[in-house]
């Protein structure tokens, strides 16, 4: 894959450089603008992130648009070779011959992949990063932010101290994650695994580790970009098993013309949480979303906005919840050594029944908001030093279950790519 990316690199620009001075071509702008077309753009990122069939996809729809793009049929003549289809690349290379009048170099070039065979070998890239860090947390038991709660309803009605185990406890902590990213073939479809544990000093009830596996298959119906991502996911809690998670997800990008930089996705999921220890709290989610993605050299911006179904077990308390969701993440480099982290997100529920007849009337309402920025500072390629600074407001309208905190966090992370 390096010598594909590498060849299409220096291959393409003396093709165009080529053509631009032959008998053919038609206008010296002509390929600067067809360069900087999506589709033209969308094969490159394919094949610089290991996705060739959706190269090979875009260069044939840019090649629709363009038809004289030099550089474009060279790099599709690549891409069937890579991908093992000796015919049609034999054919591609002998229109660049025809039509183009290649120069000696890429001549060579051609007759050096036609002597070494199109093998269709699938070179498998995997990306590893590992982060450790320590942290401060004001609350990590989640401890309700008012120490009275009030249970019954009407003349009743009793307001009761909180325990001090109920209330926010803070401790420092020790924090280890790592992701891990291969892939399965010359199509873009990758497997990942993400692992993550933190220790608390003292309140070692509330330790936590997290493991989650998963595949993500590229495909096209038509002109729309698809993803299909599953998960599997599992969590324990002061050392026992909490938490599993299935997870279904469908990513739709649709040809929509938009400005540069600009993408714009459709998401929708289906999950399942289940609860070894816990009674009647297992649910099933479903979501629905609109992505909007901006992204140039220094800066990558998202905005999500969702909604939310919430299917819980039947004797669960305060039944079925429906709710909205949304959230922007912005990442951008403020110097050479500095990059910056800012992120937003939202979440709201509603209950559909009182949450605890006879105890607790009222139907639930939650509002959760989580803040975060983050500066980061690459040491050198592959090491960097990050600062966190997170903060959750949980705001709901039954006392018991409100609580806000915050963390900052300094952590030194190392990839291989």
């Amino acid at each position: 894959m390096k010598r594909l990316r590498s060849l299409l690199a220096g291959l393409t620009l003396a093709l165009a450089v080529a053509q631009a001075g032959s008998a053919m071509a038609q206008d010296p702008n002509q390929l600067n603008q067809t360069a900087q077309t999506d589709p033209y753009l969308d094969a490159m990122r394919a094949i610089s992130e290991g996705r060739i069939d959706e190269a090979e996809d875009a260069l044939k729809r840019m090649l629709e648009q363009e038809p004289q793009h030099a550089g474009a049929w060279l790099d599709l003549a690549m891409v069937q070779c890579e991908l093992g289809h000796t015919r049609e690349a034999e054919r591609l290379f002998k229109i660049i011959e025809e039509r183009y009048a290649p120069p000696p170099g890429i001549l060579e070039v051609i007759n050096s992949q036609r002597a070494t065979g199109c093998r269709g070998k699938v070179v498998v890239h995997d990306r590893l990063s590992v982060l450790l860090g320590r942290g401060y947390d004001t609350n990590v038991n989640q401890g309700a932010s008012s120490p009275y709660f009030s249970l019954g309803t009407g003349e009743d009605t009793q307001v009761l101290n909180l325990l001090p185990q109920y209330l926010p406890q803070h401790d420092q902590y020790t924090l280890l994650s790592a992701n891990y990213v291969r892939d399965l073939d010359a199509r873009g479809d990758i497997a990942f695994v993400q692992f993550q544990a933190r220790a608390n000093d003292k309140l070692s009830a509330y330790n936590t580790a997290s493991l989650l596996l998963g595949l993500d298959s590229p495909w096209r119906i038509g002109t729309w970009d698809t993803h299909t991502i599953g998960t599997l996911g599992a969590l324990t809690l002061g050392g026992r098993e909490y938490q599993r998670q299935v997870q279904l997800q469908e990513r739709v990008t649709p040809p929509i013309p938009l400005p540069d930089h600009f993408q714009f996705s459709l998401l929708g999921g289906l999950s399942y949480v289940e609860y070894p220890t816990l009674t009647n709290f297992n649910a099933a989610t479903d979501e629905l979303d609109a992505q909007l993605l901006y992204q140039n050299r220094d800066t990558a911006a998202q905005a999500t906005v969702g909604a939310l179904f919430d299917h819980g077990d039947a004797e669960r308390l305060g039944g079925d919840r429906h709710g909205w969701q949304a959230g922007i993440m912005l990442n951008t480099r403020l110097s050479e050594h500095l990059n910056s982290e800012f992120g937003w997100s939202w979440q709201s529920w509603d209950g559909t029944s009182s949450y605890s007849p006879g105890l607790i009337d009222q139907v639930r309402k939650q509002d959760t908001q989580t803040f975060r920025a983050g500066l980061i500072v690459p040491l050198r390629r592959d090491l960097s030093v990050e600062l966190e600074w997170r903060r959750i407001l949980n705001d709901e309208n039954i006392s018991l279950f409100e609580y806000h905190g915050q963390l900052l966090q300094l952590s030194l992370k190392w990839q291989n790519f």
